[in-house]
């Protein structure tokens, strides 16, 4: 990263970083003020204010606001007259906040969930609507360059935009088709986007068909065979040593399951759709089978509560 940044430097090409919701906010912030002078510009730690870094061009000046991602407690100590509950609280109150100047160019790099975005499996489920955004609280800005989704996507308007990952990270996202988004100014309320394609060296993909059909030589070709995979072979009886017997074939297999009429049957005894119910569901589903009686509203308010400040301080 260090002989990455240093290039672009080097080139006099502007290098903008906030930092997401993985990323230590502190650690990246180190040397910044340093960097300033360089065109590397890093996101601070959220101190109450969010100052842009002003650009000119052709057409004029442009702001970049830099919002690493913040949590309800990140905002609420500079704010404590204001009740600041959820994280749509927090990133409104911290946009409400900024000094834009809507008669020229505004960006805001912004690492949140914005409601209406796809998610993959590779990212964390909500618990309710607990970290949601409302997209509107960013109609002053000319464009929104958003992180945390893995997705390519626009959420609202074209102009609120997630770039995505440039890999894939769970088999949910093989058939993502992987861009850079490319954002072109000109004058006020004049914006161009454009997507470039990211081909990897080793694709992300799911196959399935008998043993037979996934190892004849017709299935496969010397580039896609390295590809990493997930193989779901159909055979109604398991293939003896198979998932070693694959690998000679498929380098990179990484998971092998089976579906059959025996996988299936074991499937119809498990509650359905455990990993898209979020956790207070799943507790009290939990609660009813050990207890024979459900939870009650005041228990199940008690349990998201502790969800949500395990959540907040954990994420």
């Amino acid at each position: 990263m260090d002989s990455f940044l240093v290039s672009l430097a080097e080139k006099n090409i502007t290098v903008l970083a906030i930092s997401g919701n993985h990323d230590s906010t502190e650690r990246l912030s180190f040397g910044a003020r340093l960097m300033y002078n360089s065109g590397v510009y890093f996101s601070q730690v959220y101190n109450g204010s969010c100052k842009p870094v002003k650009l000119e061009d052709e057409y004029g000046k442009i702001n970049f606001y830099m919002l690493p991602f913040v949590r309800p407690a990140n905002v609420r100590e500079f704010f404590p007259d204001d009740e600041i509950e959820s994280y749509d609280d927090a990133v409104r109150k911290t946009v409400g906040a900024m000094d834009i100047d809507t008669d020229e160019r505004n960006v805001i790099i912004v690492h949140q969930y914005v409601t209406g975005a796809e998610r993959s499996d590779s990212e964390k489920a909500p618990i309710g609507t607990l970290d949601n955004i409302d997209g509107h609280i960013f109609d002053d800005f000319d464009y929104v360059a958003l992180g945390h989704i893995h997705k390519p996507q626009s959420v609202g308007r074209a102009e609120v935009r997630y770039c995505g990952a440039p890999l894939k990270y769970s088999f949910s996202e093989s058939n993502y088709e992987k861009s850079v988004t490319v954002v072109e100014f000109a004058e006020k309320g004049s914006v161009t986007i454009r997507t470039l394609p990211l081909v990897p060296l080793h694709d992300m993909r799911e196959i399935k068909g008998s043993y037979m059909e996934v190892t004849a030589q017709s299935a496969y070709n010397e580039k896609n065979r390295m590809d990493y995979l997930h193989v779901t072979l159909t055979d109604e009886n398991e293939i003896p040593e198979a998932y070693a017997r694959l690998r000679t074939i498929y380098p990179n297999i990484m998971k092998l399951d089976y579906e059959n009429r025996r996988t299936k049957a074991v499937e119809a005894t498990v509650t359905a759709d455990t990993d898209r119910k979020s956790p207070v569901e799943i507790f009290d589903e939990f609660y009813e089978k050990r207890n024979n009686v459900p939870m009650s509203e005041e228990q199940k308010k008690y349990m998201l509560g502790i969800i949500s400040e395990i959540w907040e301080n954990n994420d």
